[in-house]
């Protein structure tokens, strides 16, 4: 029920000081009432809110945040346009190319000619010529899910992983493709183990395979013998049983033995025909991971404990002993919580059932908890082209250029950064040469195309990099407060010459840049330079209130100085200049099916082309479409760089000669060591002259001075 000065309120609703009863005034302002102020009596308009009864107050209140919300709402929309409008919107270029899939491809691979594209039941392979499908393997069980390529000199080497986790080996020689070896197939499928992860040396000496199965998981690494294939696919045997069936090289079986290709010529859906090739069989070395080692102290350990103190409490009371007597067990034991020579006990029955109920107390929570497993450990390992292990006087080692010489490995949960050495027999144990330990637990690692750096993130926000190279540290840089690392993508060394991003023409060292991609969508420029320590340099943000706009993935784009591609989670596509931090253009991402957030882009960029490939939706424009199935949703776009106006200047003139550097005196540091010494000699040598010729000046001047003083002094 209101009040009685709620229902005085209520009259007056129009005017907040009012007098008497309102009049209308004259036309003139001299003939207006001079009112005073004292008069005057303070009503609350809103008083009359305050009267009314519930619910409809809280009503009131209700509405009235709804209003103010969407007022809020409605100013940051009208900001959110203001600034779009203001901003500078990139060129936005679309794809040269389309080919067409019939299914979402499982995984891409390049090598320098050729593109790789996993598919159903196999692969297909692409001229990057013409774009033009050459064949199409499909006779495998199931779908392909990722697939590997390395150059072999004229010849690729490709290792696809299927559905399963079965990887093979193929070699593509000349016009013919051949069927290596299925390297983990197994005849009973309880034994079957599954392929994780794949890593190919850089001169495809070594391949390395992450497998996982009945709850172990471990690395199987081999030496390909790509020699011995060279010539014995140039000089087959001239008797040949196509009947004959093909041996499968055991793993477990270090002794040589003969496997055979199956050589298909490359045709569209041509028929094969099989050969057979004798050759080397593939010499291996395991390095087995146990499940749970090398992890720290979890809760699982204390299960592991509990299962041990129940062991030991149990054995402590099991009736039976082979002592004699009493005093001989105490002289054996220094604690002990019982008497008795383990056959005439001493201890009642109740005194067990006490024990018992004591026991089951302490560890209810291992014995009524459900069991959980412990996932497996999972691996990340490169192979390194220069050695960080010390190798004996005695043992002479000429590794071809390029040929890996270390294998590194990093378990999750590790602290180790372990290094195992290549040159090995089967016969050599695969124990680890040397081990680098971390103050904290490794998360990422990465080497650079070349081998030549190495960078590991470790939990606590810290990175170290290492110049492998030269054999020695650039040092510790910690990323800014909550930024943890992501990802690491090296950049090829490069340098800024008349305001333009240009690659040395000789061969640098230690200079090192890399990009750091951090988990809450922020990017980071990081280099190093010989002894001077890291720098870091924030590129883009953390998205604060556009959360679209999060980084998902970043790419490095070889055949542009300076430039990464960015892969934000709204579908777009930029290229950043990392030496400015600034969108230099952008890619029109195809209309892509509905995916789950954040998108994980299918993308490779070509490490021999200025182009990079990307997987999306069908496009109805006038992209040149390539062979294929038609009206099919699925396709692979090619990014050109030099069919674009913008770029195709930076892509055609990336380098710098050595002879302009050496005359523009502006990059001491991508030198050789003669010319900067010739260089420091020079203006050592050209400081002293002015040195000098300043001193013999001022000598003048003090001569001159002193003779005009003398003939001032004669005159008086």
């Amino acid at each position: 029920m209101s009040s009685s000065k709620g229902s005085q309120a209520q009259k007056v609703r129009l005017s907040v000081f009012a007098k008497g009863p309102l009049e209308i005034p004259s036309p003139t302002e001299a003939d207006w009432p001079k009112d005073d102020e004292k008069d005057f009596v303070f009503r609350d308009v809103d008083q009359e809110l305050d009267s009314l009864p519930q619910p409809y107050r809280m009503i009131n209140k209700l509405v009235n945040q709804l209003f103010d919300h969407s007022w809020e709402i409605i100013q940051e929309t009208e900001a959110v346009r203001e600034t779009e409008k203001n901003r500078v919107q990139p060129t936005v270029y679309p794809p040269v190319t389309e080919i067409q899939l019939s299914k979402r491809p499982g995984g891409m691979a390049v090598s320098q000619d050729y593109l790789f594209v996993g598919g159903v039941k196999g692969f297909s392979i692409y001229n990057l010529h013409n774009f033009k499908r050459m064949y199409v393997w499909e006779k495998f069980k199931v779908d392909v899910v990722s697939i590997w390529a390395t150059d072999l000199g004229n010849e690729v080497l490709i290792v696809p992983v299927d559905e399963i986790g079965i990887v093979r080996l193929f070699y593509l020689y000349k016009d013919s493709l051949l069927l290596i070896k299925a390297i983990n197939e197994m005849d009973d499928a309880s034994k079957q183990s599954s392929c994780v992860k794949t890593e190919l040396s850089q001169t495809g000496d070594y391949a390395a395979f992450l497998f996982q199965g009945a709850g172990d998981i471990w690395l199987e690494v081999y030496k390909l013998p790509k020699e011995t294939w060279i010539k014995e696919m140039e000089y087959p045997q001239s008797a040949q049983n196509p009947k004959k069936k093909t041996k499968q090289l055991q793993l477990s079986t270090p002794e040589p033995a003969a496997i055979e290709y199956v050589e298909t010529n490359l045709g569209p859906r041509q028929s094969p025909h099989t050969i057979q090739v004798n050759t080397s069989s593939l010499n291996y070395m395991e390095i087995r991971k146990i499940k749970g080692e090398w992890k720290e102290a979890t809760a699982s350990e204390g299960t592991s404990k509990g299962k041990q103190d129940f062991i030991e409490s149990w054995d402590l009371f099991n009736p039976g002993t082979t002592f004699k007597s009493p005093l001989e067990i105490f002289s054996k034991i220094e604690d002990y919580s019982g008497l008795g020579s383990g056959q005439n006990h001493f201890i009642k029955d109740v005194q067990w059932e006490q024990h018992m109920e004591i026991f089951c107390a302490s560890y209810r929570k291992y014995l009524e908890g459900e069991w959980e497993e412990e996932p497996l450990s999972t691996a990340t390992f490169h192979f390194l082209t220069h050695s960080m292990i010390p190798v004996p006087m005695d043992v002479k080692i000429c590794p071809a250029p390029g040929a890996a010489l270390v294998l590194s490995i990093h378990w999750t949960g590790s602290h180790n950064f372990f290094l195992y050495s290549l040159n090995k027999s089967l016969k050599d144990k695969t124990d680890c040469e040397n081990v680098w330990p971390c103050a904290a637990r490794i998360t990422v690692s990465q080497i650079s195309s070349s081998s030549s750096y190495l960078a590991l993130a470790c939990e606590d926000g810290v990175l170290i990099l290492w110049n492998l190279a030269e054999g020695f540290l650039f040092g510790v840089i910690a990323l800014p407060e909550g930024c943890f690392c992501q990802s690491i993508h090296f950049l090829r060394f490069f340098l800024v010459h008349e305001g333009r991003n240009v690659y040395p023409e000789g061969p640098v060292k230690s200079e090192m840049m890399c990009v750091v991609l951090c988990t809450d969508s922020s990017l980071h420029l990081v280099t190093a330079s010989g002894t001077r320590g890291p720098t870091s340099q924030v590129l883009v943000e953390r998205p604060t209130k556009h959360l679209e706009e999060a980084i998902c993935t970043v790419a490095p784009v070889p055949a542009l100085p300076g430039m990464v591609l960015i892969f934000s989670k709204n579908h777009s596509i930029s290229l950043m200049d990392v030496t400015k931090a600034e969108v230099i253009c952008a890619f029109a991402a195809p209309v892509h099916h509905h995916q789950a957030m954040p998108w994980k882009p299918l993308f490779i960029v070509s490490p021999h082309r200025p182009y990079f490939l990307l997987h999306g939706a069908h496009l109805d424009g006038n992209t040149t479409h390539t062979d294929g199935a038609k009206g099919t949703p699925d396709s692979i776009f090619c990014f050109n760089f030099e069919d674009y106006s913008l770029l195709e200047d930076i892509s055609k003139n990336c380098t710098i000669s050595q002879k302009d550097l050496e005359c523009s005196q502006a990059f001491p540091q991508v030198l050789p060591l003669e010319k900067r010494c010739e260089q420091n000699l020079q203006k050592s040598f050209q400081k002293l002259v002015k040195t000098q010729m300043k001193g013999h000046d001022q000598w003048a001047r003090l001569r001159r001075y002193s003779v005009i003083l003398q003939k001032e002094n004669l005159k008086k």
